[in-house]
């Protein structure tokens, strides 16, 4: 696989109990995929084993091998069903 997670990814699937094949999935199979005003890629998916909340990743894909810098499930993005 051509990601790495960064320390910080680490330390959050540990902290807020998200297991890292969520990670993946979400990369490799996005439910939505877009360039953000800060020129990472953002994925998101719909996770069912988390009551659908929307798991958002961004990766830095100016780096290699790219970095997925962040994890959290976002609010905003709101509940697929």
């Amino acid at each position: 696989m051509d990601f790495i997670l960064s320390v910080h990814v680490q330390d959050m699937l540990k902290e807020r109990e998200i297991p890292e094949e969520w990670v993946w999935r979400t990369i490799n199979n996005p439910d939505l995929e877009n360039k953000g005003d800060d020129n990472n890629i953002h994925y998101f998916k719909s996770i069912p084993e988390n009551g659908g909340r929307i798991l958002h990743i961004v990766v830095n894909p100016h780096v290699s091998p790219k970095k997925v810098v962040t994890v959290f499930f976002d609010r905003k993005a709101g509940r697929q069903r």
